[in-house]
Formats: structure tokens, C-alpha cells, sequence
């Protein structure tokens, strides 16, 4: 996209989807660009992934050690960025769909914003009983880590909250739970 300056944000093997999309740029084209890097795993794991992004010499880089401690500063972007930001994602949907949320919330436009799914295909649920969100769910029906309700993990995401949408999977009988099939791997 063309835009006066770009932030990338990546977890865990989104690393390479940003090494990837470098092959088809000119190479001073990440003198504009921030890159915050979120590894999925151990740092010594990570390192692979960090030199690379590093060599792309990016005007900005930080490697956080999780996706909510890099949540602030990726929030310092959005609230001091001027008009022309292009935002990238690449990596996990919990973290595409938290940044995602909190550029929204920014006033970043969505048509703005490039996304790519890399990595694990587990999902980001909210409760639609109890509001709350359940990390990492791989299994259909999945239980609400905090009202404990099993759950129908419905297909609609929900751009705003970033997550799909759990319903409850039998509220007339409540303990008729069908049996968690992996579904989300």
C-alpha cells in the first residue's frame, strides 16, 4: 500500500510472511516502516525471526515478549500517527484480531489495514452469555474459561471485539454436551 509511513506487526511465523512481502519491495522501503514482533515461542526460537526482520533495517523495531505487552505501544503508534499509516498483521488470529480491535478503536480505517493469517488456526472466543474471551480455543464445542458454559463457537467474527462468537451449545439442556472434537488446528 502506499502510505507516508507502516507498521508491522507480526507473532510467531508472521515473521515470514513480513520477509516474504520484503522480497517484492525496494529495499529502502522499510525506512519508513516500525516493526513490532511478538515471538510465539522461546526468544532462542525467535531469534531466526528477529535477525531477519532486523535486516530489513526498519526505521523502528521492538520485539515484545507477548502480545498483551506490546498492546501499549502499539497504541502510542495509533495515538501519535499522522494521516498515511499503513498497518500490516501477519501472524496468529488472537493477535490479528486484538491489534485489529485496538486500530479500529484508534480511528485507523479498516481499508488501511493488511492482513495474513500464518501459524495457529486456534481461535479467539467471546462468550456471548458472560462477554468474556477464551484464548487458544481448538475444539468445537468449547468451554467459556469464565462462566464455564460449552459453547458453539459460531463462524461470525467480530471486528470490533476480534473474536468469534460463542454461543451456548444446548441452553435447554444444559447437560447435554456433545462431545469436544478437535476443530480449529
Amino acid at each position: 500500500m502506499q502510505g507516508s509511513s507502516h507498521l508491522l506487526v507480526a507473532d510467531g511465523a508472521g515473521a515470514q510472511a513480513i520477509t516474504d512481502l520484503a522480497r517484492h519491495l525496494p529495499p529502502d522501503w522499510f525506512a519508513d516502516a516500525h516493526i513490532i514482533f511478538i515471538p510465539a515461542d522461546s526468544v532462542s526460537a525467535a531469534a531466526p525471526f528477529s535477525a531477519a526482520l532486523q535486516a530489513l533495517l526498519p526505521r523502528q523495531w521492538h520485539q515484545a515478549p507477548t502480545i498483551a505487552s506490546a498492546l501499549p505501544r502499539i497504541a502510542k503508534v495509533f495515538a501519535d500517527a499522522h494521516m498515511g499509516l499503513c498497518l500490516y498483521l501477519a501472524g496468529t488470529e488472537g493477535m490479528i484480531g486484538q491489534v485489529m480491535q485496538l486500530a479500529l478503536q484508534g480511528g485507523i480505517d479498516h481499508t488501511t489495514i493488511s492482513t495474513e493469517h500464518r501459524g495457529s488456526l486456534a481461535r479467539r472466543m467471546q462468550c456471548v452469555h458472560c462477554k468474556g474471551i477464551t484464548e487458544g480455543v481448538t475444539t468445537q464445542p468449547a468451554q467459556c474459561a469464565h462462566c464455564e458454559l460449552w459453547l458453539l463457537v459460531r463462524d461470525h467474527y467480530s471486528r470490533r471485539i476480534g473474536a468469534f462468537q460463542g454461543v451456548c451449545i444446548h441452553a435447554e439442556e444444559p447437560d447435554n454436551i456433545p462431545l469436544a472434537i478437535p476443530s480449529f488446528l
